[in-house]
This record gives C-alpha cells, structure tokens and sequence, in this order.
C-alpha cells in the first residue's frame, strides 16, 4: 500500500509556489563587478598604494584607540591589540608605535657598573643618549692607559729609593729591639737560640751552651736564678713578638700611602683627560671619581709583586683590559644605548617574539672557570623590557602566556615601573646560592599586546589586575562594508600588499577578481574582507600564476587560476566524501521524494583554511507517546548543545502550533543518517522539522531539494553559517549525477545577502538548471518541499483539510485519542507504545 501522496506527487501543485517561493534570480547568487566599472580612478588609488600611500581601510575604530594609546603618557594606558588572525593587527600596532616613536626624543642609555661598596649588587646608571659607548671606550682606554703607566712609574729609581728607606727604617726597628735583649741576655750569661720551633733561651759557660746534665750540677741557687732571668727575657721576647705585626702593618701602610702618592698624579692627569670630555653627564663624572679613589687605594693590582725587582706575572699587553681579570672592576658594561648610528633619532620600538623570562627582563650570564660558575656585573645582558625603555614594546599575548613566569614578570615591572633582573631559578626558588642583584632600571614603556579576543575577554574576567595595566582596546575587524566609498581605499589596500610583497600590478580584470574573492573570503556579498594575510596569499599565488603565462600584470584569469589551484590541493578530503556518495555508500537521493526523509546541509572542515560542503540524510520516525523528540545524536552523546537547543525548539514550535486542545501524544525520533562523529549546531533544524511534518502528514519530501537554516519557536527561518559552501557541495552532488533542472537548495531568506557563489552554481542557475529559495517560514518551505499548501487556520480554528498543517494535526488527534483509549482498558497497568517516563529510561 502506498502512503499518501507518493512520489508522483513531488512536483504537484508547482503553480502554488507563487512569488514567495521563486527561487532567487542568477544576479541575486554573486556580487559581480564588471572589470569596465573599474575606474582610472581606482587603478591609481592602487598605484598610489605602491608609491607608499597605503592607508587602512576598515580599522577607523583600531587606528584610533592605537593612536591614543602610543600618544598618552600616563601608567596604565597600555593597548590589547585583538582581531582574527591575518587581519594586519600586528602591522598596524607596529606602524603606529613607529610613527609615535618619530615625535619622540630618544631615551637614555643605560649601563652597568662594578659597585666598589657591595661587590654583588652592580650599579645601574644612566647617561644621555648615544654617549654610553663612548663613555665604556674612553673607560677602557683610560685603564689600558693606567696599567702602562703606573708599572713604570713604580720602577723608578725614586720610588725604589723611597721605599727602600721604609723597608730599611722597619728592619732597623726590628733588629734594635732584637738585640737589645740579646745585649741583655749575654750580660746575664744566657744567649739565644734558634730553633725550627723559634727562639730558646740557654745559659753559657765561656761562651759555650751550658749541657742539661751539667746545668743540673750547679748550684740550686744559681739554677733559680738563671730560670728566673730566662723567664724575664722570654717575655720581653714575647712583647718584640707581639709589636712586629703592628711594625709590619705600619710598614705596609706607609707603603700603601707611598704608592697612592706616586700613582695619584698618574691617575689624576688619566682622569682629567676623560672628564673632560664627559663634563657634562653627572653621572660619568660620578663614576670617574668613583673609579679614582679606588684606583689609588688598589694600585698594588697593577704591579702585583716589584719587591724583588721581577716583572709583574700579568704583563701589561699581554691580554685586553676586558680579558684581564684585575681590571675589569673598573670596566662599563653598556646594556642599552639610544640614538648613535645610522638609525635616525626617536624613542626605539621593540618587538619581541620570543618573551621567555630572560628575553623579557633580561638576564645575567655564567661562565665556567676552573670546573665552577663564574659571573660578574660585565655578564648582565638586556632584555626586551631593556631595548624598548622609553619606547614601545610589541608582545603575543599568547606566545608570552605560554611563556613560565613571563605574564607575571611582565605585570611586576609595569606596576613597580622598574625593570629588576632575576634568573627562573630564583623566581621558583630553585636556588640559594650567591649571585649578583644588580640595580632596578627604571622604566617607561608603552606596551601593545596582540591576541584573539578570546584571551583579550579572557584575562579581563580572570586577572584583576589586567584591566589596570591594559586600559585601552584595540578592536580589529575582519571585513568592513563593500560599496562605492570603500573600492578605492581597498583599492590601495591591494596596492600596498602588492607593493610590499614584491609583486606584480593587477590591472582592471585582477583588481575585479580580487575584490570578488575579497568578498567571497567573508561569506558576505555586502563586506570586504580585511583578513590580509589571506589576501596577500592569493595575490602571490596569482603573481606566480602570471609569471608562469609570461604576464606583466595579474590578470583576472590569474585570480581564478590561483584560486582553482588551491581549491584542487585542498579538496582530497572532499573528493573522496563526494566519491562515496556518487558509489552509493554514503546515501543521498537527489530525485524523487520520501516520506520523512530529508537532504540537510552541513559544513566539513578540511583544515583551517579549506572547508567544503557535504549533505547529510536527516530521517525521522513518528508514533504514538508522550510528547517527546528524541534527538538520536544527543541520547548517543554526539550532539552539541547547539543541536540539542535546535531539536528543543522545534518540539517548542510542535507543541504551540499543533497540540493546542489535546495532550501532545506523539513519540519522535531525528537522526543524521550515517554519522558518526559529532554534530553541532542548530543549521539543521529547520530541515528536522521538515522531516518530522512529513513523517506525520505522511507527504513524502522532495530529494532534489536540500535544505538548511534554524528555526525558532515562531517557525521563522533564522541565518546560518557557510551558506555558500553548502549550496555548492549539494551542487556538486547534482552535477556529478546530471543536473535535472528541478534540483535546488532552501535557504533562509536573511541570508541571501551572504551568497557569493562560485561561477559554476551561478551559470547552472542563469541556465535554469539549479535554483536557490529564499525562505522566511516554515510554511514556505514545507509547500517547497510537499507541493502542498501548509495551511493557516481558518475561522473556526481548524487548518484546511488536506493541507500539510491539516494533516499534521489531524495525525496528532488521533495519536490523542488513540491513548485515551489504550489509558481506558481494563487489565493491569501499562503503559502505550513509546509511554515511558523519563525514571524508567
């Protein structure tokens, strides 16, 4: 037995399609642009663009808020820099820190200092802009001058003489004291012994020592008396003994004042050369007198040993001041130096891609020594923080973020306003052991970070500290409206990616097929897009594509070429998806009708930048129940909650629409047929109710007809996403089977501003061999798809009988009645068909 309406009746009743369903004319399915509408006008805003006229079409709101944010000065008043991916974000944020960074004065240079007070904590100080090079040259030379000068200076016959006199005066003082108390011990009859463990006393007999055993002989008086003068003697031994290191320190100092009297003179005429010529900076005047006094007190370490006449061991030219270890002390180690070279004259700006913790505040360097780490206040090295001070600094916020201990260090010297060098070992507390501490620098940056806009909104809700360092927002577009204002300044934009990727001028054809693909990249037939990086790729595919035809201009037909090349890379995936539905594997009808059965459309994405469309069978079964839709992907857990939503809304708009006197007594079930990954979204909706109507008005669907849009409780059609792709991908299933001239796609109405097709759909259409329909209501599509009238209510509040509403209610009243019925049996308690409360599941 047939079911109502079989599928001879899939195109019956086509004349009540009326204007409401007409499919959309060819013009309506692309935007065209006719290469003679491309005006000299606009071929010269693209060569203007070349000559260094860029512009940035699309990013008013961006440009403004990057201008702010590099104008103002106060703390805090840092920029977050978001858009999509390719958008020109990054250029944009760089020009306007460049063009700010122009009004600016360069910043001072920064440098590194030995501290002669606290060996571990190196001094940080500043010095006016291109003078801290110089200031590190003439350090060095002055000490290279010094260890020349004052080795020869202590081997002058003057000096050997002055110090001769105090080694000779000590020695007097020595011995006098030494042989006094030997006077007095001979006159005692005792003399004095040396011994490998120092000084004995012993008593003498005609001048010989006394023997043990013959001392022991004498006198027990004389003994006594001898012990006790031994006694005397050893104590005023001891006291001689006790004031010889303090003669030694005396004689050590007068040599010390000797030698800071002779090398005074010397250091002082090497000095004055160098102040001289940095007279002006304080703070290298600072470290000149610094370095004098130092220089005075330990002048020993250029002449380490000329007591004995030799050569120092380190001779003065056998290594460079920076290699020598006894000089570097006194050494500049220059971190940062602003406005010297060819660069011209400004506030730096910095962009920094890789933001560890080290390349960011910067780090101090080791160097291994005699099977040990080594490090000094010449082995701090800059960071990034550093580089732009006084400037810009350019960051991902992302490539920071993943980036140990990098997001904290970052907001610690933005909120101290100082830039303090740690190590990671320290930070994590991984080591105890002495390093140096050098001297905050303090620092005045202005920062533009780049993300998604998903990490912008994602560190304003969860860091509250974010919002205080990051007050300005810089929101890029991804498109940006088409019309006649916008082609020139899009124009240019052309121009300027041209120009600065190296490639050929489009002539009137290209720039035509380029703004088209611009449009097509949106999904928008009203929008431009503003995705550069997307569009420079396709202008060097197509300059490549012109070079291999022997073109001096890109031509149109290069456009096209670039973009069937990459379409053909990227379509492996999709040629074997479409395969398998042409071998019947994959089922899809694209003739005849059934019952219950429908074509949905949906969006496969190869990769992140190829995406294809597919149809996928959506069926439904209907019978008596409860009330409920049973969305077989969300009971298996494939459905997102997007679907989910969907399928929820349209049981909504069953219940109000149809059960409005009687229980809803319906038991359904959806399913994509032959799927089996996840699914997500609500683009399906619309063609899930259409199955459930056919499934209860028993009308069978037109297969060569698919359909996508959502619905809401009202039965309106809303807009979906990759409209586009869709249509083509059913297209191309018809085609490959022979277009029939009746197959088509539904589509909601409000998304027939999207449609920027590809030529192959828009010629099928002008040749009346595909067709595209708008749809604004449920009722529309269902008579598309039905050839039947859906039917509204009539005065009495009945739908007319015979029309798809009418049947569809009248299959609700009966499943209505049909339960009351089974509810009104004797016999024990059951349940109807599909009655099963949600407990029991």
């Amino acid at each position: 037995m047939s079911e109502p309406g079989g599928q001879g009746d899939a195109g019956r009743d086509a004349s009540r399609e009326g204007e409401d369903t007409a499919p959309l004319p060819p013009e309506a399915l692309c935007p065209g642009l006719d290469p003679t509408a491309i005006t000299p006008a606009l071929v010269d805003a693209m060569r203007s663009a070349r000559a260094g006229d860029e512009g940035v079409p699309g990013q008013d709101r961006a440009t403004r808020a990057l201008t702010f944010a590099t104008r103002i000065r106060h703390p805090g008043f840092n920029a977050f820099v978001h858009g999509p991916e390719g958008s020109g974000r990054r250029s944009l944020a760089m020009r306007a820190a460049t063009q700010a960074a122009r009004a600016r004065q360069a910043p001072d240079d920064w440098i590194y200092v030995h501290n002669f007070a606290t060996d571990w904590k190196p001094r940080a100080m500043s010095l006016p802009p291109g003078r801290a090079a110089p200031f590190r040259d003439a350090v060095a030379s002055l000490v290279d001058q010094l260890r020349t000068a004052i080795p020869a200076l202590f081997k002058t016959d003057a000096y050997r003489e002055r110090r001769r006199r105090i080694e000779d005066t000590f020695q007097e003082r020595q011995n006098e004291g030494f042989e006094a108390i030997e006077k007095r011990a001979r006159a005692e009859g005792i003399g004095i012994l040396r011994t490998p463990m120092g000084f004995a006393f012993a008593p003498l007999r005609d001048g010989e020592v006394v023997k043990p055993d013959e001392f022991q002989e004498l006198p027990l008086e004389e003994r006594q008396r001898i012990q006790d003068r031994i006694g005397e003697l050893q104590t005023e031994l001891a006291a001689l003994m006790r004031q010889m290191p303090v003669e030694e320190e005396k004689r050590r100092n007068e040599i010390r004042a000797l030698n800071a009297e002779m090398a005074q003179t010397v250091v002082d005429a090497a000095i004055k050369g160098v102040r001289a010529e940095f007279e002006d900076v304080a703070t290298a005047v600072e470290r000149l007198e610094a370095m004098r006094g130092d220089l005075i007190d330990n002048v020993e370490l250029f002449v380490i040993d000329i007591s004995d006449g030799e050569d120092s061991p380190f001779p003065e030219a056998s290594m460079p001041v920076s290699e020598d270890p006894r000089f570097r002390r006194y050494l500049v180690n220059v971190v940062i130096t602003n406005g010297a070279g060819a660069e011209p004259a400004g506030a730096p700006v910095v962009y920094e891609d890789h933001p560890t913790l080290a390349r960011l505040i910067g780090r101090v360097d080791h160097t291994a020594r005699m099977g040990a780490l080594e490090t000094d206040f010449t082995m701090i090295r800059a960071g990034a923080l550093h580089r732009a001070n006084g400037g810009f600094l350019v960051l991902d916020a992302m490539r920071l973020l993943r980036e140990p201990l990098s997001w904290d260090a970052l907001k610690r010297a933005l909120r101290s306003r100082r830039i303090t060098i740690a190590s990671a070992a320290e930070e994590l507390s991984l080591l105890s052991t002495v390093s140096l501490e050098p001297e905050p620098i303090p620092l005045d940056v202005k920062v533009l970070m780049i993300g998604e806009p998903l990490v912008y909104h994602l560190l304003s809700a969860l860091d509250p500290e974010f919002g205080e360092l990051f007050k300005v927002e810089a929101d890029f577009e991804d498109r940006m409206p088409r019309d006649e204002r916008a082609l020139p300044s899009y124009a240019r934009l052309i121009g300027a990616i041209g120009a600065r990727e190296g490639l050929r001028e489009l002539d009137a054809s290209g720039i035509a097929a380029a703004i088209g693909e611009a449009t097509r990249m949106t999904g928008d037939a009203e929008r431009l897009s503003l995705r550069l990086r997307m569009l420079a790729d396709l202008l060097a595919e197509a300059d490549h594509w012109a070079g291999d035809a022997g073109r001096d201009k890109i031509t149109a037909e290069d456009i096209s070429r670039a973009i069937d090349e990459r379409q053909f890379r990227a379509e492996g995936l999709r040629q074997r998806w479409h395969e398998e539905i042409g071998r019947g594997t994959v089922m899809i009808d694209t003739e005849g009708s059934r019952v219950g059965q429908i074509n949905g459309l949906t969006v496969v994405a190869a990769s992140h930048a190829s995406a294809f469309g597919a149809p996928a069978r959506i069926t439904a079964r209907v019978r008596m129940g409860t009330g409920r839709v049973i969305d077989i992907e969300r009971e298996t857990k494939l459905g997102g909650p997007i679907h989910s939503k969907g399928v929820l809304i349209l049981s909504s708009y069953l219940a109000a629409t149809y059960a409005t006197e009687a229980p809803m007594s319906l038991w359904a079930s959806l399913v994509f047929e032959q799927s089996y990954g996840g699914v997500d979204g609500d683009s399906a909706s619309s063609a899930e109710l259409y199955a459930l109507l056919s499934a209860l008005s028993g009308l069978p669907l037109r297969q060569d007809l698919a359909v996508t849009g959502s619905v809401n409780q009202l039965g309106q059609v809303q807009a979906i996403g990759g409209v586009n792709e869709k249509i083509e991908g059913f297209f191309d299933i018809c085609s490959a089977r022979g277009l029939t001239g009746t197959q088509g796609v539904l589509i909601p109405a409000s998304n027939v501003k999207h449609l920027v097709l590809r030529p192959r759909v828009v010629e099928a259409a002008t040749a009346g061999q595909f067709h595209v329909y708008p749809v604004a209501h449920i009722d529309q599509g269902i008579m598309l798809l039905t050839g039947r009238e859906a039917g509204t209510r009539g005065a009495d509040g009945r739908f007319p009988k015979g029309s798809v509403n009418g049947l569809v209610e009248a299959r609700l009243d009966a499943f209505a009645q049909a339960r009351r019925a089974f509810a009104a049996k004797d016999g024990p308690d059951e349940h109807a068909p599909g009655d099963i409360d949600d407990d029991e599941r």
